[in-house]
């Protein structure tokens, strides 16, 4: 095979990899291929232009360049609500009459202008004033759905936006704990606008890309036309594009959106609606900073100011100290919003906040208020806490985060700890909630999980009297308490509460380990070995078994039998083998409940449909992942088939 061959059949396989989320050959095919490709490079000393081993990101950039874009790119306008949409409608009609128009999600991420040269990829440069930006080539030579030759030979300027997906950023969180990413967008711009492209190449962007600017040669004559040029390159474009031909069938596009909007596994702002057909852009032009015949429908407002009244430091369960805003009420996103997470004592001096001050307020993917920064100079100074505010020992630095190590005696890390041990993904003793965990510590002077196994009825039952009448719940608590013993390896590993290790990441260790004995005997490189640990998690993991109180509990929880090991799943039946996506709302199972009995019967579930999914799983209000499923003929089932699948 030459080394044209390889990189094209390389180049095939990353298309239908990341753009068709469809791939042809296993991960060990595509290495095995590029390895020799690289061996290749290196002997003869040649690397094609629309080579894959460029990729992986050079040398940091001293600076950014500043790069003049070939034609200018012009900013959308804005319409706040459906009215306004409407009356931009009307004055396209009062122009063209009757016309076609097309409807696009208006992604949350970075604007990319890209070149590309006799069929190469040239160069590509952030949107800047739509005149200037930045040059970020190399950073945008590692975004793998950016592909590097296109069979376009003439010269042409495409524009994009670079994002990162959801899914994609809890990957990316999971592995780098002590550099977790806040919110997709910032993580995007952040990476593209980094001077190091090996930071780009690690948050495994995207780019979607959806308009052209300067062109020579390019025949297509419409949206629609020019997106079958772009798929026709290789690139990735927009989840939705739909044609519409007046006002209420725009609408309803935008409402099936609003519906959906919460299933993307990408961040959107809006819609973007445009005049299809190029020649009738033409007759009606542009103003000084938009084009007359496209404007974006913006969704609610997710950014506001108000006022950061105070500080307050949250122990957690670990013993980290959380700083939370207490902020001036605001309505955003239709929420009322008092508090924000704002990390650790850095975050509050690159932010440059300050305590009665006003500060910009995001809520992050419609659910998480977080603090932008500061929006006005003035206020008070944030001080670093030296002591813990729940029991008064000194604090430790580590890293980014202030600790407290008093863990035996410090009332909020014991609640913490047993609250999580409690919690349905771990071993989910129903009746414990918070508040009855604070008077089983604060009444029973109950200090660690273990000595939930010794409480009796008699103990419990003044904490839940009724009137006159003692409730029940106590001889409910004890059962569920007794019943948690049977809890399987990957949930108790989860309940210890290791720091960093999620759910997902239990089921990982529960696997590879097979029991909490063998995993408190695993090295950090055993650890990281396993797919998505990183050497942050890792540590952290031998650090938690190197600790005499956490051994010191297992022990004791050994001895009262709970010493689960893992079972494989079933290697044979329905769900065997498969990817499996659920979507929609079931009535008789919650989602990890679903999910859950899947696994057992050796399924995977997946977060996204693509040709690779084997199965759907459809409840209520199923949103576009149902859409997209019928569209790639995937076998859909529903609930009362699934129940009949699961019981045989």
């Amino acid at each position: 095979m030459t080394m044209q061959e390889m990189v094209a059949q390389l180049n095939q396989w990353a298309y239908e990899y990341y753009v068709l989320d469809d791939p042809s050959v296993s991960d060990a095919q595509y290495d095995a291929l590029y390895d020799r490709l690289v061996l290749l490079e290196k002997q003869t000393g040649t690397v094609l232009p629309d080579s894959p081993t460029h990729r992986v990101g050079g040398e940091p950039l001293v600076t950014f360049v500043q790069h003049n874009h070939l034609k200018r790119l012009y900013s959308l306008d804005k319409v706040q609500s459906l009215g306004e949409l409407k009356e931009w409608v009307e004055k396209v009609e009062k122009v063209l009459g009757k016309t076609e128009f097309t409807v696009e999600l208006k992604y949350d991420g970075l604007t990319i202008n890209v070149t590309y040269r006799d069929g190469l990829f040239a160069g590509a440069a952030t949107r800047g004033n739509g005149v200037t930006g930045e040059d970020v080539t190399e950073q945008v030579k590692t975004i793998r759905s950016v592909p590097l030759s296109i069979p376009f030979k003439g010269v042409c300027e495409l524009q994009g936006e670079g994002i990162m997906r959801l899914s994609v950023l809890d990957k990316y969180n999971r592995s780098h704990p002590a550099d977790r990413l806040k919110n997709a967008r910032n993580a995007a711009a952040g990476a593209i606008r980094n001077l190091d492209p090996k930071v780009t190449a690690s948050r495994n962007l995207d780019v979607v890309f959806y308009s052209n600017g300067y062109e020579e040669g390019l025949t297509a004559k419409s949206q629609t036309q020019l997106v079958e040029f772009l798929k026709s390159c290789g690139m990735l474009t927009n989840y939705v594009f739909e044609k519409a031909y007046c006002y209420e069938e725009i609408k309803t596009v935008i409402e099936k959106i609003g519906r959906q909007r919460g299933d993307y596994d990408f961040l959107i702002d809006g819609v973007v609606i445009k005049v299809n057909d190029f020649a009738l852009r033409e007759q009606l032009g542009y103003t000084d900073k938009f084009p007359k015949w496209a404007v974006a429908y913006k969704f609610d407002a997710e950014q506001v100011t108000t006022q950061l009244i105070d500080v307050e430091w949250q122990v957690g369960r670990t013993g980290k100290l959380t700083p939370i805003g207490k902020l001036k009420a605001v309505e955003l996103c239709g929420a009322t919003i008092r508090r924000a997470t704002l990390n650790n004592y850095g975050d509050i001096l690159r932010k440059r906040l300050k305590t009665g001050a006003l500060v910009f307020l995001r809520r992050s993917n419609d659910v998480i208020p977080e603090v932008l920064g500061a929006a006005e100079e003035g206020g008070a100074d944030i001080e670093k806490p030296v002591r813990c505010p729940a029991c008064g020992s000194i604090l430790q630095e580590v890293g980014a985060n202030l600790y407290c190590v008093n863990a035996e005696h410090c009332r909020p890390q014991i609640v913490a700890r047993i609250t999580h041990y409690c919690s349905k993904n771990a071993c989910d003793i129903d009746g414990l909630s918070d508040k009855t965990v604070e008077l089983l510590v604060d009444k029973l002077n109950v200090k660690s999980v273990a000595d939930l196994y010794s409480l009796t009825e008699d103990d419990l039952a003044p904490l839940f009297v009724q009137g006159n009448k003692e409730s029940k719940k106590a001889q409910n608590v004890v059962l569920a308490i007794e019943k948690s013993k049977q809890v399987k390896l990957a949930q108790f590993i989860f309940a210890l509460g290791l720091d960093n290790v999620g759910s997902v990441t239990a089921r990982d260790l529960a696997a590879r380990f097979g029991s909490v004995d063998a995993l408190s005997k695993a090295t950090a490189e055993q650890l990281t070995a396993i797919d998505g640990i990183g050497e942050v998690v890792a540590d952290g993991i031998v650090q938690f078994f190197a600790e005499a109180q956490n051994m010191e509990i297992i022990y004791r929880l050994k001895k009262l039998g709970i010493d689960p090991s893992y079972r494989a799943a079933v290697s044979d039946g329905y769900f065997a083998g498969k990817k499996v996506v659920l979507t929609g709302s079931l009535q008789n199972y919650t989602r990890s409940q679903a999910a859950k009995l899947i696994e057992e019967r050796g399924g995977e579930i997946a977060s996204s449909v693509g040709k690779s999914v084997d199965l759907v799983i459809v409840g209520e209000n199923p949103g576009s992942k149902y859409d997209k499923a019928r569209q790639l003929g995937l076998e859909i089932i529903d609930e009362e088939r699934f129940a009949e699948l699961i019981n045989g």
